[in-house]
């Protein structure tokens, strides 16, 4: 992103914080759940875009006449000034706790960031952590709060997502990749390409397919990487996709690859698993709570907060390998993890329960 880009955006940003105090004036209501989400927007792509999405199918958004505030550390919209505001009317505030930042995967003032989502975390009167690997996460970098703090997972629409037979270009070893790839997360793609590279020179009959918006930077680095490696036609390209489009997209492929690094909860992960895909990821962050038993298979790599790690190619080619040895068991694992887990009814209604708990003080 070139610096006039990123004084735009720092700009912009600014300018919708302020909206969103001005919107914290607003009256409130004393009845029933309305729900203002601070600021967060719904769309297609990326973890706060799909939550935001999902919740409003179930809580409308009422931004001039609301009775609670749900907000997403990814989009920490309201200031200092504005949680004042809401705190002096007792208006409750929910906070839904993803990542945090730090020097390992941003290129910025991690510390600076991390105080701006600090103010939700010490301020809402009830936490839903997506992981624990978030709770803990949160306490380190954002300090301890006090109130009511749960581990709550993400979560699907299980008949939306599902293992339903279609007709697929993709007979059998498919392997598949899917995120929002900047700059930044091209060794995502690159530790998958690596790795699956060794794996068929070593014999394996596979493909893979990476889907999702690339930076521009990421296009042409993926593209030389694949062709610099020699797997033209082994590698599929597809795109950005949107929610309606994705359980296609799953079905089409045997095994989600993960290999992001200190993911704390990621959406795809739970797609993938309640369409019958079991998870080859990076043991590290929230995804070993997701993808536990026959329905994932984990591949070492080094912890820590300071870099960005991944799994060597020669771990990820042997994963490669195993988590295909048993694909048809590990389907089944995977789809009933979902199932178990990952239910968007009991996600809503847990929502539900704490909004109405929450406004009936």
């Amino acid at each position: 992103m070139s610096k006039i880009d990123k004084t735009q955006k720092k700009v912009l940003r600014w300018v919708w914080k302020n909206i969103q105090t001005a919107i914290s004036l607003f009256p409130t209501s004393q009845n029933d759940i309305h729900v203002w989400y601070g600021g967060a927007r719904s769309g297609d792509i990326g973890g706060p875009l799909v939550k935001v999405k999902r919740l409003k199918q179930h809580f409308p958004e009422n931004k001039y006449k609301y009775s609670i505030v749900y907000t997403l550390s990814n989009t920490p919209y309201l200031s200092s000034l504005a949680l004042k505001i809401l705190k002096a009317k007792h208006v409750p505030i929910v906070l839904n706790q993803n990542g945090v930042f730090y020097g390992g995967w941003f290129d910025g003032d991690w510390q600076q960031k991390n105080r701006e989502m600090a103010l939700g975390w010490l301020n809402a009167d009830h936490v839903f952590c997506q992981s624990q690997f978030c709770r803990d996460c949160a306490e380190e970098f954002l300090g301890k709060r006090q109130g009511k703090t749960e581990i709550l997972f993400n979560a699907v629409d299980l008949n939306h997502f599902s293992p339903q037979p279609i007709a697929s270009d993709v007979t059998a070893n498919s392997f598949l990749v899917t995120g929002k790839f900047d700059s930044h997360m091209f060794y995502r793609i690159e530790a998958s390409l690596l790795g699956f590279k060794m794996a068929k020179d070593r014999g394996l009959d596979a493909n893979i397919k990476i889907a999702g918006w690339m930076s521009n930077e990421c296009q042409e680095k993926c593209a030389t990487l694949v062709k610099n490696l020699g797997i033209e036609n082994l590698v599929k390209i597809v795109g950005s996709y949107t929610q309606d489009e994705a359980p296609l997209l799953y079905r089409s492929a045997d095994v989600y690859l993960m290999l992001k690094h200190n993911d704390p909860c990621p959406n795809t992960v739970l797609e993938a698993l309640a369409c019958g895909l079991p998870v080859l990821y990076s043991n590290s962050g929230g995804v070993p709570e997701l993808a536990t038993g026959l329905s994932g298979h984990p591949l070492e790599v080094k912890q820590g907060f300071e870099e960005t790690f991944t799994p060597s190619p020669e771990a990820i080619a042997e994963g490669m390998v195993t988590i295909l040895e048993n694909l048809a068991e590990r389907k089944i694992a995977a789809r009933k993890r979902a199932e178990e887990a990952f239910d968007i009814n009991n996600w809503i209604n847990r929502h539900r329960e704490v909004f109405e708990q929450l406004l009936s003080r």
